[in-house]
């Protein structure tokens, strides 16, 4: 047993947008302040923690520039008794070499990025010895079920939603008062060739539900009505905040991996972009989530449509959204019900520090 609280070094690379620097600050804040570990969080562009996180800076965490090229030094005292490489990023050759000189062998693991795939939770935990050193290292995966390590959700985030003002909120970001038959969207989206008729069908929309439209982040300028439709531009959120806007909401357009998780947990109907790879892969991935959610064969037409493969047909979309209530609700309840990531990675770490 050890006497005094783990110490863990996170390596993160930003690849692009905002995902990756995302998902590792959210498990170090965990590890930190819910756990109680020394965390360091190495990361090659601090640009996109520090609007996600602008108090990045301050205790428990430890946030460091991860240097390049590593500095080429032997001493080993250093090297954190947990190991963790963000999404298969490459750890510095110097700092493996030290960590096969540890008197006692780190906890290695590699996160994975979050598949609702089968084979994923047969690999989840799975063990690769290092070709040449004696080191060996994990695979550890986010998931949707208990054969998987879970979700990030913190402690707090059921009291932070209690204690959510919603009026409060939108006086603070311009919004205006909510009115009677308003549909509040948010909209968070990689470049879209279908937003153009997305646009068009909102502004166009002869229904009492009138849509005010929240662009996060949107372009420094004001509101503006076009038709049916109110655009409302945010500036960029931190984590929390970005939370209390997918509360704010009625329908949260969402994309990649961060924000996905996140609306799951806000329990209100949403539309997934998925990281689009070649090939159409991604749409693997999206179809094994569908497959998943009580509510997938509802959200399948639109969902498919808004990530390529067809033309979106809102007003079919909006008029399931009041069914697809409950089934989203059920699902939130049925992830929330397990234990998230960050509790599962400390139990499963704790166990090989023995």
């Amino acid at each position: 047993m050890m006497n005094k609280p783990p110490h863990c070094d996170i390596f993160c690379t930003v690849v692009d947008n905002y995902g990756d620097a995302g998902v590792c600050w959210r498990l170090a804040n965990q590890l930190a302040r819910e756990h109680g570990w020394r965390v360091r969080v190495w990361i090659d562009d601090l640009k996109p923690l520090q609007q996600l996180a602008p108090d990045c800076a301050n205790p428990p965490l430890e946030v460091c520039t991860w240097p390049s090229p590593w500095p080429e030094t032997a001493d080993t005292s250093d090297i954190a008794d947990i190991v963790i490489e963000a999404f298969a990023c490459d750890l510095p050759p110097r700092y493996i070499e030290n960590m096969a000189t540890c008197e006692k062998q780190p906890v290695w693991l590699n996160l994975e990025y979050l598949t609702a795939e089968s084979w994923a939770t047969g690999c989840h935990a799975m063990k690769s010895p290092h070709p040449r050193l004696p080191l060996l290292k994990y695979f550890f995966f986010p998931g949707f079920d208990d054969a998987s390590g879970g979700l990030l959700r913190e402690a707090d985030y059921d009291e932070r939603r209690r204690q959510f003002d919603e009026s409060a909120f939108r006086a603070e970001f311009g919004l205006p008062p909510r009115a009677a038959g308003e549909l509040t969207i948010s909209l968070f989206s990689y470049p879209n060739p279908a937003l153009d008729d997305l646009i068009s069908a909102w502004q166009t929309w002869a229904r009492p539900e009138r849509p005010l439209c929240v662009l996060c982040p949107g372009k420094k300028e004001p509101a503006r009505t076009e038709g049916s439709l109110t655009l409302q531009p945010l500036p960029f959120l931190p984590q929390n905040r970005y939370d209390e806007l997918l509360w704010t909401c009625d329908l949260n357009f969402v994309r990649g991996e961060d924000s996905f998780v996140r609306a799951q947990w806000a329990a209100k109907p949403f539309v997934w972009q998925i990281y689009p790879q070649e090939g159409d892969a991604h749409r693997v991935k999206l179809d094994a989530f569908l497959a998943l959610h009580p509510a997938g064969a509802d959200l399948m037409p639109f969902w498919h449509a808004w990530n390529g493969w067809g033309k979106p047909d809102w007003q079919a979309f909006a008029g399931s959204l009041p069914a697809l209530e409950a089934p989203i609700q059920q699902w939130a309840n049925t992830l929330a019900a397990r234990p998230d990531l960050a509790s599962t990675l400390v139990q499963f770490c704790l166990e090989r520090l023995k």
